[in-house]
Parts: structure tokens; sequence; C-alpha cells
């Protein structure tokens, strides 16, 4: 791919538009980053940005940058369907994302891991893996490591596990995993897609350009994904929460305290789940996909066992932060939509405090009542979405429902409600950009909040 003397548009600039523009930068093209938000907003990038030898347009996009390109590169976070990049496909201007630009100048294999719910712990997960067997590997995608930092770089690497979300395959084209991984797909992000269907169409591009000596590993239960695999030229292997019926046999079959592995011609065994700190169901699913994503990329199973046994949970994924007299909190922030929470709920016997709330990305709350019904004692909502979700859900705790002012309230008032042995949890079925910068610092909020109270 020809990048030198070409006219370059970056749209949007942020960790993954900067890295953008850093490489096109050092390939010798004529790069012009534009932003819809003001410098202000963009803080520190802005700063980062002018060290290059770039054009910044800043605070609103100018038709004539995008009518001039020889190409259009778009962070994972600006809609593809925005009218000047409508215009620039009509021009027949190309326009692709930060993944394809990467994977068009990466040469070592690529392990790919999407789905809506479970993906950095599985990339993290399975990265882990594949190291301990011995492999030079590089994390990132979706993950906060972009793609494109490795790009025309990884001759000293042997392979790259990468996170990948549903905006980022909506702007490739050529980009080829060799192991393809599709834990799930439950609504979300339904404030940009018209539908589940057309959301989950989004998610099987990521097996489009698999060969028949790649592999998908996918989740034999969930019937979205099992139709985008229907045509798909990759070798498939299943993994199952339940034993299958009939004589095939699977990639894997999970059981609370093993998963049974079988690749044929590569791997046959079993992994021991009594030593992982991954708890529920949710989370055996994630180890089964990434114990065969691994073995599929040549990881050996004592090397696959060993990295499980060691693997830690991650920060704001049902994350245990303290316990005050008695009561536990959990900080599940990444739960951002309401499939989520159904798996953060399995995962606790005792009854349970939620908070939930924040901004909607689209999503009915109604599927929570029977699950809140019978693991919640009480549920307090913040923020923008508390009264929709009010509507949904407030007879379902036997206890009902509170509405707090903030974060720190929304903690004590689950302090005040829970007794010893029970656990707060914040998982909220929603966005976080109603009152904080993203589900980090939501977060955050929590475990300090939860701290001042001991």
């Amino acid at each position: 791919m020809k990048l030198e003397k070409q006219k370059v548009v970056v749209v949007g600039l942020a960790r993954s538009g900067l890295a953008v523009a850093r490489f096109l930068n050092a390939q010798g093209a004529q790069v012009t980053v534009t932003d819809q938000a003001a410098e202000e907003v963009l803080g520190n990038f802005v700063d980062e940005a002018r060290k290059l030898s770039i054009q910044l347009e800043l605070g609103g996009h100018r038709a004539a940058s995008f009518e001039a390109a020889d190409l259009i590169v778009i962070s994972p976070g600006v809609p593809h369907t925005i009218d000047p990049l409508v215009k620039a496909r009509q021009r027949g201007i190309p326009v692709i994302g930060e993944i394809e630009l990467a994977a068009r100048f990466i040469r070592k294999p690529i392990v790919a891991v999407s789905g809506t719910n479970g993906k950095t712990t599985t990339t993290e997960l399975l990265g882990r893996m594949l190291a301990v067997a011995g492999m030079r590997v590089f994390v990132g995608g979706n993950i906060g490591n972009p793609l494109i930092e490795i790009a025309g770089r990884d001759a000293d690497l042997d392979v790259i596990v990468a996170e990948i979300s549903s905006f980022q395959l909506d702007t490739t084209e050529r980009f080829r995993p060799h192991v393809a991984v599709m834990l799930n797909i439950t609504p979300d992000h339904l404030d940009r897609y018209r539908s589940v269907a057309d959301y989950a169409s989004s998610k099987g591009l990521l097996f489009r350009n698999q060969g028949p000596d790649d592999f998908a590993v996918c989740h034999g239960g969930d019937a979205l994904i099992q139709e985008q695999c229907r045509n798909i030229q990759a070798q498939l292997l299943n993994f199952y929460p339940q034993p299958p019926t009939g004589d095939a046999r699977p990639g894997a079959i999970i059981t609370p305290r093993q998963i049974a592995l079988f690749i044929p011609g590569r791997l046959e065994g079993r992994i021991d789940l009594s030593r992982t700190a991954l708890i529920g169901p949710h989370n055996r699913e994630n180890i089964a996909a990434a114990c065969l994503a691994a073995a599929a990329a040549g990881a050996d199973l004592p090397a696959v066992q060993k990295a499980l046994d060691e693997f830690q949970p991650l920060a704001h994924r049902l994350e245990r932060v303290t316990t005050v007299n008695g009561v536990h909190f959990v900080n599940d922030s990444k739960a951002t939509n309401v499939d989520a929470v159904v798996r953060a709920l399995e995962c606790f016997d005792q009854p349970v405090v939620l908070i939930m709330g924040g901004r909607n990305k689209g999503y009915d709350f109604a599927p929570l009542f029977n699950h809140v019904a019978v693991r919640v004692k009480k549920l307090i909502v913040i923020g923008e979405a508390r009264d929709e979700i009010l509507a949904a859900l407030a007879q379902a705790p036997a206890e009902g429902a509170e509405v707090a002012t903030d974060m720190a309230d929304a903690v004590r008032r689950g302090y005040a409600a829970a007794k010893p042995g029970e656990t707060v949890l914040l998982s909220p079925a929603c966005a976080s950009f109603d009152m904080f910068a993203n589900y980090a610092q939501r977060g955050e909020v929590f475990r300090r909040a939860a701290g001042a109270l001991a």
C-alpha cells in the first residue's frame, strides 16, 4: 500500500487517531487530522499532534479536506455513516479504519477477539497463554494499544492478539485474522445500529476474509453467532456451555470444574478450573474461548493451564474492591449493557444490592426483571437513565428501588441496605458519559466511595 505523498485525512483525534497520524507521517503521507471536538476538549492529544508535520482541523469537519483526500482513515469512535464520509465514498475515495490500515502492514498472524461482552478479559488471558507458551506477543487493538503501533514493526513478534470492536470491523476490507474469536452477541450499541441483526452482521465481518487454514472460535449455543458462521471458510471450533446433542466433536465442552478440549490433529485434553480466580459462568466461556484460540495459535496445554492458574481479574470487571463490616463491594463498571448485568448477577448466591444507571445506549431494561427479582434485594439508580430503569425494574427487588444523586450517595445507600455477607454491586447496564469521562473513572469513583466507608 503506497502512502508516500498521498493526501490522507484522519478522522478523530484521540489515542487511535494520533497513532495513525504518527504512522502516516513516518510513511511520508500528507496528513490532515480532523475532529468535531474543540481544541480545549482534546487536551494533550493536540499538543502531541502539533509535534508532527501534519495539519489540524478542529471544532468541525471541512468538506474540502475530505473531497481532496486520496485516503480517509477513521477512528473507532467516529460513525462511518456521517455525511462527509458518505460523500467521500460516493466520489470513490477509500474510507478505512485504523485496524484495516494496520493489518495491511502486519505480516505475523493475528488472533482477533470480538463479541459483546468479555472481550478484554479474553484478549488479555489469551495473550498471557501464548506468552507462557514461549511466544513473542503483542496485545492491543481496542484495549489501549492501537494495532497501528506495530504496523511494519512486527518482525520480532510471533503473534498479535487484538481485541476488535464492531465499530472497527465496520471499516475493514481485507482484514484477515488467522484465529477469529466470537464470544457472544447480545443487544448493544443500538444507539448506533438500526437493529440487533445489523449489529450481528457487523460482528460477522470478523470471518469474511478467513480461509481454510484459519480458525473461527465461536459460541456454539449463540444463535446469532452461528448464523454469522453459516458460510465461513475457516475451521470452526465451537465452545459449549452445555454438552451439545448429536455425535459432533466440538472444540470445547464447559462444566463448572473443567473444560474438555478437542482440536482435530492438534490437541485433546482437559483444563482444570479449580484454581482460576475468574468467577462465573460467563468467565468459563471466556476461558474456553481463550484456550481454543491459544491452542489453534500453537500453544501447548501445560502453558495454557499455567497461564489460567496465574491470571487475575481485570479492573472494573467483577472486581472486589473492599469489604466493610462484612459487606462486599464489587466494581463491574465495564458492564455497559443489559447482558453484562445478567452475567454479573449469575455470579452471586447471596443477595445483592445493585447500583445501575448512566446513559442508555438504546436498551430495553425489562429483560432484567426476572434476574433482578431472583438475586437483587434493593436497586439503586443513578444518572440519565434512572427513570427508564425504575419504570422497568422498580417492582422487581424485594426491598424496592431508590434514586441516588451521585455515586457516593449510591454507595452509602447500598451499604445501608446490605447485611454482612451480602454484596453491593456496581453493574450499570449503561454508558458512563452522562457523569464520567469513561467507565474506568466511574469504577474508580465507586472504589473511593466504598473505601471511604471503612
